[in-house]
């Protein structure tokens, strides 16, 4: 079992993933590994009768190439958005076997695989997106099915084989995540039927085969562990702030466990019993650590005590063996991870081997507790299943996602840079450089979602196609990001939003101050709220960018409050702004206003069933910029939702993307 402080990395675009909380996952945004999409918006009609299948899409892109043609470059490119991925496993009850997700078929599918390793085995084979696999005691597998990449997830329960598989709940017509089974065989979840601006916990019982509403919730949150009829819950504050309670679901009482001012974030995870509570927290701290905390008969905690920090990062995870007598701790470190094992009884901290690439997800103990598995992933391996021997420190590779026509070894690696912002504060970002790259030259800033996650030296085909076409890559890391200390994300909060948005010229002024960057050769994309920094870039810096791509990010906060899945636009307040209350800064902070000054080149890209960033979102800049003339293109998914999980949809965006940003930054004699 696990808890997460963050989001894992990825090997799909940056993107606002947010999902309610269950023991071993982060509701706070992820780069794409992505979870469930969104529900199927009203714009489907119009978006299949749109899109463009990729093969027919591909001869069109090489005829309209700016610069000369390179099969040889367009096949990699293309190569690039098909590399595989692997991750989410789990051992099994008797730890003989792992189930895992992967898109080894073209959509992410449940897997499972000797624990030894050896010849994996599909568990299901269906045309929509699987995902949050977990085993029962009883040694069956709990997973869900998104349909159209939508959050209106069908959980489903199957044997190892595939067979005899029934619904656990299929609601079609509710928000529905993925969940945990406790030691007992029930199965939490999350679902927002009842009322569409909270997330309920639910609780599925194998003896009636029925879910029932175990806590009436008033807003986001979940269940992180239940015992018996104690439950450790978390409920949303708003973003980047949250509390700790503990449930009684037979008598309904609650006990706030973690009183707070300011800000905190705090996830947990019960120990070898109700009256011991582990937590990953920031409480009172800027930066997050690893503790625990005694829980009385009465439900009175104690004061919460550091069991592990360190001053050059903070805690990203922690996983709990099944015996509760030992922790892996997963530590940020500028961004990459570092391993760490505490023995619960003594407090004997042991550092552990590196992992195999930069960043690590996942993780899951053996029944047996001498091992653990875990995905591991960086700039130059996409997300593959690891196994750890706690023993002797030895790694063993458990599977090999498919990269056909991509060398991994000749992917570049980024290097970390530092630069200041307009006001003195310090940000950084990973650079990018192609290997024969004359500076200065062609970069394209790439701003992470969420706001607050953080971009790091995960696998991103888009950025690796761009490199090997000649183009830089610069990530950087703005105000408002997570992973460096919790005043850091705290300071773009509301009118701190302005600053956060000037950071995007600063960064636009590193580049070119130090030579890497050609001023009339810099691009910015983004996706989610990377894709609002994008239409900011655009509209408020209109001279700065020669080209543009925005993925599914908000342009108009009026709309995204109005049109975002309730429980999205509720705890959104706290980030952006209450438009009860705060409606004149919401509409000062929304590109729609300022559309007019737009210049640059751009691209959006959109899915249709998108409900944490409507497809409206899309539709009012392509149609306010055609009616300009401004050159605009529209790039529809009518089968995604939040991001792309399909492979053919994964490898239209990386040529759409690197097709356009190779005809506006490469083109000879371009200038903007």
């Amino acid at each position: 079992m696990a808890c997460s402080g963050q989001g894992a990395e990825g090997t799909g675009v940056a993107c606002l993933h947010l999902t309610p909380h269950r023991a071993g996952s982060s509701r706070y945004p992820e780069r794409c590994h992505r979870r469930p999409g969104d529900t199927v918006m009203t714009g489907l009609l119009r978006a299949a009768s749109l899109a463009v299948c990729l093969a027919a899409f591909l001869p069109t892109w090489r005829a309209q190439a700016g610069p000369a043609a390179d099969p040889a470059l367009e096949a990699r490119i293309a190569a690039m958005g098909r590399v595989g991925s692997a991750s989410g496993a789990q051992f099994s009850p008797d730890g003989t076997q792992i189930a895992y997700i992967t898109n080894l078929s073209g959509v992410p599918q449940v897997w499972r695989i000797p624990a030894d390793g050896g010849y994996p085995q599909a568990v299901t084979a269906g045309s929509d997106p699987a995902s949050g696999v977990r085993w029962s005691p009883d040694g069956r597998l709990a997973y869900a099915v998104s349909p159209g990449g939508g959050y209106n997830a069908a959980l489903l329960l199957t044997s190892p084989d595939g067979t005899g598989t029934r619904a656990i709940d299929d609601d079609g017509d509710a928000n529905t995540f993925v969940g945990e089974f406790t030691r007992d065989g029930r199965y939490v979840f999350g679902s927002n039927v009842r009322d569409a601006a909270s997330m309920d916990v639910w609780i599925w019982d194998p003896k009636t085969g029925k879910a029932r509403n175990a806590i009436r919730m008033q807003g986001i949150g979940g269940a992180l562990d239940v015992i018996g009829d104690r439950a450790l819950v978390s409920r949303l504050v708003t973003r980047g702030n949250e509390n700790l309670w503990l449930d009684d679901l037979a008598t309904g009482k609650s006990v706030l466990l973690t009183p707070h001012e300011g800000t905190a974030s705090v996830e947990g995870l019960f120990g070898a019993d109700a009256s011991t509570v582990y937590l990953n927290h920031n409480l009172g701290l800027d930066r997050s650590v690893f503790a625990h905390m005694a829980i009385g008969a009465d439900g009175t905690p104690s004061a919460p005590k550091t069991l592990a920090s360190r001053d050059d990062g903070e805690l990203q995870d922690f996983a709990l063996s099944d015996d509760r007598q030992t922790a892996l701790l997963v530590w940020n470190i500028a961004g990459r991870n570092e391993l760490e094992r505490i023995d619960l009884r003594s407090g004997k901290r042991t550092p552990l081997p590196a992992a195999p690439s930069e960043l690590v997800s996942g993780i899951d103990f053996a029944p047996d507790g001498r091992s653990v598995v875990l995905a591991a992933s960086g700039s130059q391996a996409p997300a593959d299943l690891w196994r750890l021997n706690l023993d002797d420190g030895r790694w063993t590779r458990l599977t090999w996602s498919p990269h056909p026509g991509v060398d991994l070894a000749q992917l570049v690696k980024p290097t970390l840079r530092t630069y200041t912002a307009h006001d003195g504060l310090e940000l950084s970002g990973w650079l990018y450089l192609p290997r024969d790259f004359k500076a200065p030259g062609p970069v394209v800033l790439s701003f992470h979602g969420g706001p607050e996650s953080q971009e790091r030296p995960a696998f991103r085909a888009d950025y690796q196609a761009l490199v090997a076409s000649g183009i830089a890559v610069f990530a950087p890391n703005i105000r408002g990001s997570s992973g460096f200390g919790k005043a850091f994300m705290q300071s773009d909060n509301h009118a701190g939003r302005f600053d956060a948005n000037r950071d995007i010229q600063s960064t636009a002024d590193f580049l070119v101050r130090e030579g890497i960057g050609a001023r009339d050769r810099l691009g910015i994309m983004g996706g989610s709220y990377g894709g609002y920094a994008t239409m900011v870039g655009v509209t408020e810096f209109p001279d700065t960018f020669a080209a543009a791509a925005n993925l599914f990010g908000m342009v108009n906060f009026e709309t995204f409050f109005a049109q975002s899945t309730p429980w999205m636009g509720a705890i959104s307040t706290g980030e952006y702004g209450d438009p009860k209350t705060q409606r004149q800064l919401l509409r000062d902070l929304s590109p729609i206003h300022k559309l007019d000054r737009v210049r640059t080149p751009l691209m959006v890209m959109h899915g249709a069933n998108d409900t944490n960033v409507p497809l409206v979102e899309a539709e009012q800049i392509v149609d306010t910029l055609k009616q300009r003339g401004v050159d605009v293109e529209f790039v529809l998914f009518p089968d995604e939702g939040h991001g792309w999980r399909k492979e053919a949809n994964r490898v239209k965006s990386t040529i759409e993307l690197t097709r356009f940003f190779r005809d506006h930054l490469l083109a000879d004699g371009k200038t903007h």
